[in-house]
């Protein structure tokens, strides 16, 4: 496809870059909420938004349950080191 190419490097020099931001030496994730309940995780979520902290400064990960464990939300956002 046309363009593919470009995309694909635009895209991973993204990565890079957020990759670089969020570093060990850079600071920490800090967890914000972790919760079984979707609407709540989308609200806190908007809640940072509305707060203006950076889109790629904020992780969510799903983990994944079965019968036994439901699905948990974790909404964690990157807090730099000072200095």
């Amino acid at each position: 496809m046309p363009g593919q190419g470009k995309r694909r490097r635009r895209e991973e020099a993204a990565r890079r870059q957020v990759a670089a931001r969020t570093g060990r030496d850079a600071g920490q994730w800090e967890l914000v909420v972790e919760t079984r309940d979707q609407a709540e995780m989308r609200a806190q979520l908007r809640r940072l938004r509305e707060a203006g902290v950076d889109g790629s400064m904020i992780r969510i990960d799903t983990l994944c349950g079965r019968l036994e464990l439901p699905t948990t939300y974790r909404l964690s956002r990157f807090v730099p080191r000072p200095g």
